[in-house]
């Protein structure tokens, strides 16, 4: 038969399984057996965070996103495929690292 294929294909969305975050690099392992690095200084909150704050992440949304509670940090496992950075402000994250200075004298 020529034309169109008697089955679709349905391509499924990276699963994150795994996350380790060093002083330089965050990693995820993927379901399907990948594993994506970049750089932590994409995303500015992990690079401010203390060692024990990257280590406390949740795989959240089924495995396609990643949550950081003590900075506040959301990345989406298709973002990191893509090759995106952080898209927070200049100014919102400069607010952030100024409350998170403010709290820690207080």
């Amino acid at each position: 038969m020529l034309g169109m294929p008697s089955a679709p294909v349905v391509q499924v969305p990276p699963k994150a399984v795994a996350v380790t975050v060093t002083d330089d690099t965050l990693s995820v392992d993927l379901a399907d057996g990948r594993t994506i690095a970049v750089p932590i200084g994409w995303y500015p909150r992990l690079a401010y965070g203390t060692p024990e704050e990257r280590a406390d992440v949740q795989i959240a949304g089924a495995g396609h996103g990643l949550h950081w509670p003590a900075l506040d940090e959301d990345i989406g496992v298709e973002g990191l495929l893509l090759g995106k950075r952080s898209t927070e402000s200049a100014a919102s994250f400069a607010r952030w690292l100024a409350q998170r200075k403010q709290a820690s004298l207080g």
